[in-house]
């Protein structure tokens, strides 16, 4: 079924202005999906391997890494706004079967985020100091978790141009290579923070008493592990994407340094929508935080294990977004805006219906999901209950996340994005800061799940309007 011949087959049918089916645009977009879903799952397992392997460290070493998790998080959301805005380009002229002007985005791309990316590091490292202090973390904390996040600023060159390598691809039709990548990334970081974090130490390998090497860097050992794994799997991407890569190698072209101006302004559009609404969402992250802790360290503990285990079923939902953006960005591209609206509705109602079967296991499970986590009966009794009030809303979430891909692929990111921050800020928050000090935590979910229905619900009005096909490039 997961043929990369037939994959390619039919992407060229939307560049050919061939008519395609129900049957062939729903294979197509399960071809597209499937491998992007494995990427997500292998971010979020290098996620709880991280967090596993900081934590034999003990707790100072957790909250060390946790400290600056969210500002990570953030400047993360920046390089992928900042490489959406030239990759959505490069799928439209694809779609036009218009390589050369592909390549040319590509191109402004890399010089554009080099720039970037180079000033984003700058900040970074500039506030790596004074960061922990200024979040509230111990002094006892303070070191590793600068050492922590300055380790990640240093990773940021390479990693943004990976990112925008990674997105070209995924947007000319190619999520294979991308996924992979993920997936090597997840073992490289296993790999080198085993070696990086603990010292040399005796163990036991097949009933045979060994001495494995080690470096013995701690928390510092896992911020360097992760950052080579970003590197190395970055500098794959780069390299197949400007060489092997039929739709964007560049080994051949005539590379020039001059800005072209129309470009760099649709990439604009584009991406400072995004960042924008990357920084706002982190605020309302931290403000949510801020509601829950005065309801004590059971909240606490609950909410956060609640927000891992739902990561679970949400993924599936970006995996579908990831295909819908490609799929939607080369139609618009090939002038096909019926097959645009085609593919628009049959993702995001895939993306409802996977994520209705998911909400229906989370609700099911939501004790083992939350028990396997910790062992504190509490904590387990109100993750559940918070994970089955989120349950039912995990349809209009899945309209949400696959609408806003949708919207992107068109070029439509300033609408959308004023349109999920009204939602976090005006409905999420103000609901949860008026229901938590009645129902707790409980309330805080309550919350969520009423906003996300009503995001869903907003952004399937603006679906069946089908004025963000009118918002693209110029």
């Amino acid at each position: 079924m997961f043929s990369n011949d037939k994959n390619n087959a039919l992407l060229a049918m939307i560049r050919n202005g061939q008519d395609m089916n129900g049957g062939q645009m729903l294979n197509l977009i399960v071809q597209l999906s499937v491998p992007s879903i494995l990427a997500q799952l292998t971010t979020i397992v290098m996620f709880y391997i991280d967090a596993s392997m900081v934590g034999a460290l003990g707790a100072r070493a957790s909250a060390s890494i946790g400290i600056v998790e969210s500002t990570t998080w953030l400047f993360g959301g920046l390089t992928s706004a900042a490489a959406l805005g030239f990759s959505v380009q490069a799928a439209h002229f694809i779609g036009a079967n218009d390589f050369v002007k592909a390549r040319q985005v590509f191109r402004q791309g890399l010089m554009a985020t080099a720039l970037f990316t180079i000033l984003l590091t700058s900040v970074c490292v500039a506030i790596a100091g004074p960061l922990p202090r200024w979040l509230g973390g111990g002094e006892d904390i303070q070191a590793d978790a600068t050492a922590y996040f300055a380790i990640y600023c240093l990773s940021l060159p390479v990693y943004q141009i990976g990112i925008l390598s990674s997105s070209m691809l995924k947007c000319s039709g190619n999520m294979r290579v991308p996924s992979l990548m993920s997936i090597l990334m997840c073992l490289l970081d296993v790999v080198f923070n085993f070696f990086l974090i603990y010292e040399t130490r005796p163990m036991t390998l097949f009933g045979a008493e060994v001495t494995m090497p080690g470096v013995g860097m701690g928390v510092a050992g896992a911020a360097l592990g992760t950052a080579l794994a970003y590197i190395v799997t970055g500098v794959m991407l780069i390299w197949f994407a400007t060489v092997k890569s039929p739709e964007l190698s560049l080994k051949n072209e005539k590379w020039t340094f001059a800005p072209m101006w129309n470009y760099l302004r649709n990439a604009a559009k584009v991406s400072l929508p995004m960042g924008a609404q990357y920084v706002m969402m982190s605020g309302a992250q931290i403000v949510s935080t801020m509601i829950v802790a005065p309801l004590g360290n059971i909240a606490i503990a609950a909410n956060t294990l609640a927000i891992t285990a739902e990561s679970l079923c949400y993924m599936p939902g970006y995996g579908i977004g990831d295909a819908a953006t490609t799929l939607v960005g080369q139609s618009i591209g090939a002038g096909r805006h019926r097959l645009a609206r085609s593919f628009a509705y049959r993702t995001v109602f895939l993306g409802m219906g996977v994520m209705a079967f998911m909400g229906a296991v989370m609700y099911i499970f939501a004790p083992e999901m939350i028990g396997v986590m910790t062992p504190d009966e509490q904590v387990r009794l109100l993750g559940s209950q918070s994970l089955r009030i989120e349950a039912f809303a995990e349809p209009m979430f899945a309209a949400a996340i696959v609408a806003y891909n949708v919207f992107l692929g068109a070029g439509d990111t300033l609408r959308p994005a004023c349109m999920n921050l009204a939602s976090m800020w005006l409905v999420r928050l103000t609901l949860a800061a008026y229901l938590a000090p009645t129902y707790g935590l409980r309330g805080v979910w309550i919350a969520m799940a009423v906003e996300l229905t009503f995001r869903g619900t907003i952004f399937l009005i603006r679906l069946f309007s089908g004025k963000w096909m009118k918002a693209g490039f110029k």
